[in-house]
């Protein structure tokens, strides 16, 4: 018996001439949160489709809960949960119908039925609408039942697409807080975002993806104090200006990011006064990501 709830060794997934999906090696050990952080088409949905079997591996070998993909997928489904990036939801049902469905989807006896819904129910903090029909709930009601439904079995492992895209940043916390508490469960998550903030907030180790292949992996703290050190230094100014500041700091050995009207200069922590003038600041995944991808956050 494996100790990961997932795992991919050497996955290829082309679309015609675009590799979506480039040799990709990922393990996520049982009772973690790992996520996959990345610029649109990097490849995180599409490896989340591979994991569901809705889409099939040109290439590589694939485990999801110890059964084989794609020839074990319905035995996997069984016992996974998935939260998609696009909401799916039927909008004609109230949110406890939208429940009731997958409960029976999912085979749930009927003596455990009522039990399984009023659990979800309040993990998503939703008992109160329970009889609302879904296109009178806000954006953020909405991605708290995509979570419901998908944890109303009780799954062993839940992947989450991208669950707080569109959503402002107050609610994006609720949705933290609904996901903090499924990892205090003890549930298995893999999380794709493109959020930098939410990966290091929630994720126990992440992957940053650019264009289908993984360009690091571990824990934030380790990546951050690997890739971009202590302290960076943010330096304001004119274009000139900051073209002069990365070619200095460069020069004098120091990795930088431009962020549009700053270059941050990292791992300026024991400079001996040859780091530039500037605001001093923590480094963070951010400065990883940025410098890794060389993306803006989409």
């Amino acid at each position: 018996m494996t100790d990961l709830a997932i795992r991919l060794r050497g996955v290829v997934k082309r679309y015609g001439a675009i590799t979506a999906v480039d040799g990709l090696d990922l393990d996520v050990p049982y009772g973690t949160c790992v996520g996959l952080l990345g610029p649109n088409g990097a490849g995180k949905t599409t490896t989340m489709r591979m994991l569901t079997a809705q889409a099939i591996a040109d290439e590589g070998e694939l485990e999801v809960l110890g059964f084989r993909l794609p020839e074990e997928s319905k035995q996997a489904r069984a016992q996974l949960g998935v939260t998609p990036q696009l909401d799916n939801l039927d909008v004609t049902l109230t949110v406890e119908q939208n429940l009731l469905v997958f409960a029976h989807l999912y085979r749930i006896g009927r003596a455990d039925r009522r039990a399984a819904i009023e659990r979800a129910l309040e993990m998503a903090n939703l008992g109160d609408r329970r009889d609302s029909r879904v296109d009178k709930l806000s954006g953020g009601m909405r991605r708290r039942l995509l979570i419901a439904r998908a944890l109303v079995h009780r799954p062993r492992l839940v992947l989450l697409d991208e669950p707080t895209v569109g959503l402002d940043p107050q609610v994006r916390q609720e949705l933290w807080a609904l996901i903090d508490a499924l990892r205090t469960e003890g549930t298995t998550i893999l999380m794709s975002t493109h959020y930098i903030e939410e990966a290091q907030r929630l994720a126990d180790s992440v992957l940053i993806m650019s264009h289908g292949s993984v360009v690091a992996a571990g824990a934030p703290a380790d990546l951050v104090a690997q890739h971009a050190g202590k302290d960076a230094v943010e330096v304001y100014g004119s274009p000139p200006r900051l073209a002069e500041v990365e070619s200095t700091a460069r020069a004098a050995g120091f990795r930088t990011r431009r962020t549009g009207t700053s270059v941050s200069v990292l791992g300026v922590e024991g400079a001996d006064g040859r780091a530039p003038e500037g605001e001093r600041r923590p480094a963070n995944l951010e400065d990883v990501f940025v410098l890794l991808t060389g993306e803006e956050i989409a």
